[in-house]
């Protein structure tokens, strides 16, 4: 029997542990709100387009992107296929990322509150769960990359960009073929995270516009150039030493083991010092907020950002990171991994908001947790996007399970992974709409009349 002074003690702890508030709020702290889910109120939307455009340097810039790029080659693609896969899939990229980043410039709420609205009250703990998990390995990744911290420039060593720039593709036909598309979707794959949570940094717009330059220009602008650096500098490399290092990190220990001069020292102590700096920006921005984000809808009374970035933190590195970069082939199945699970999401999200909703949505509703709301569906879950998530998922299983084991010989299931995102994207998208059009349900559009809610 726990006495009464136990009791109290813990009432106490709970209080004080819990989020803050914002003075005279209009809101409180239950189990779906606090600050951090609440509509974003017009004085805390500062985000101008500059703002946005540095948004998309740190989270593109970096060696994800450099590490892209050269990975390709190992697919069989020359340099320039390898290029005109960066080139198509940042576009995609981009395009995905407006439409993704529309519903928090305009209704100015987030990826894990809108997503209550296509999965249910309940339900919508999936995808927001599923984000948390790749953000954690990510962050894991990233934290590891950090550590090594290095940033090797190598053209002017090699006169020239090395013979690998010229060099043809090592496979043909249709074998390239769908390499060229695995490598599209697999570059999807790597930021398939960070699109689907457009709306977590879109809400801080000042203005509706205002992410557009960054989503349209300096986000492919970004990956193009810094995965053209790590193509030249892989070739460069090459010449130099005799073998390709497609992570920069090895190349720095492949230097300081063959060359110990002043010059050596002094170059890979200074890149140290900017691949830390590009790093730890990468880890904060893309990684650790925006999980506290996700983390925050997970127990909001208690968890805001701040305290999802620290949790996010000690599980990145309990996960042993490294084992997912030891080699090309496991890094790229890694990229192309998240593109199952979240492609399908993706494609929910946005077909739920511009199809099923027409951008009309219940506001209120997303944070009443009884069947009043509109969003309450069966017991809190939404058996349409729980049935279209799946029919975008199992097809590609097989081709998934293959890859990781190394026995892909090109049949249909191994294709149909090799469109994973695009497949996933459409398949549940559509089939997320269609249920919808054959079992509507009430509220399924309209809008709350009060738009000021919460403030």
């Amino acid at each position: 029997m726990v006495s009464r002074t136990t009791k109290e003690r813990i009432a106490y702890w709970a209080r004080k542990l819990e989020c803050p508030v914002d003075e005279n709020a209009n809101y409180e702290n239950t189990y779906w709100c606090n600050r951090d889910l609440i509509p974003i109120p017009e004085d805390r939307r500062t985000w101008t387009w500059q703002g946005f455009a540095g948004y998309w340097i740190i989270t593109r810039a970096n060696n994800s992107a450099w590490t892209a790029g050269s990975t390709l080659l190992a697919l069989g693609l020359s340099v320039g296929q390898s290029m005109g896969v960066i080139v198509g899939a940042s576009l995609i990229i981009s395009m995905i990322a407006v439409v993704a980043g529309w519903m928090g410039s305009h209704d100015y709420l987030g990826f894990t509150v809108m997503s209550r609205a296509s999965w249910g009250m309940l339900g919508g703990f999936w995808p927001v769960l599923n984000r948390i998990v790749t953000a954690c390995i990510w962050m894991g990744i990233q934290t590891y990359w950090g550590g090594q911290a290095v940033k090797i420039v190598l053209v002017r060593t090699a006169h020239g960009a090395g013979t690998l720039i010229n060099s043809p593709s090592t496979e043909s036909g249709g074998t390239l073929s769908w390499n060229v598309v695995y490598g599209i979707q697999a570059v999807l794959g790597l930021w398939s995270g960070g699109i689907v949570g457009q709306s977590d940094w879109t809400r801080y717009a000042k203005t509706p516009n205002a992410s557009l330059f960054g989503q349209g220009v300096t986000c492919p602008l970004t990956i193009i150039v810094t995965a053209l650096c790590g193509l030249i500098i892989t070739s460069a490399t090459a010449q130099i030493y005799g073998q390709y290092f497609w992570n920069p990190f090895e190349l720095l220990l492949h230097i300081q083991s063959v060359s110990m001069s002043p010059a050596a020292r002094a170059g890979t102590f200074f890149s140290r010092l900017c691949f830390l700096a590009s790093q730890m920006a990468l880890c904060i921005v893309l990684n650790a907020i925006s999980t506290g984000m996700d983390m925050a809808a997970l127990y909001p009374r208690w968890i805001n950002i701040r305290r999802g970035c620290s949790i996010l933190t000690i599980i990145a590195v309990a996960i042993c990171p490294w084992n997912y970069v030891k080699n090309v082939t496991t890094f790229i199945t890694v990229l192309s991994g998240w593109s199952i699970f979240l492609s399908g999401m993706t494609g929910i999200l946005i077909f739920d908001y511009f199809l099923v909703r027409k951008r009309q949505l219940h506001k209120a509703d997303m944070y009443t947790s009884n069947s009043s709301s509109a969003y309450w569906y069966a017991f809190g879950f939404n058996f349409r996007a729980i049935i279209a998530w799946i029919m975008g998922v199992w097809p590609l299983l097989p081709g998934f399970i293959r890859r990781v084991r190394g026995v892909s010989n090109g049949n249909g299931w191994d294709h149909v992974y090799d469109l994973s995102y695009f497949f996933g994207f459409f398949v549940s998208g559509i089939i997320h709409w269609l249920l919808h059009v054959v079992f509507p349900t009430p509220k399924q559009t309209g809008a709350n009349r009060d738009k000021h809610l919460f403030y």
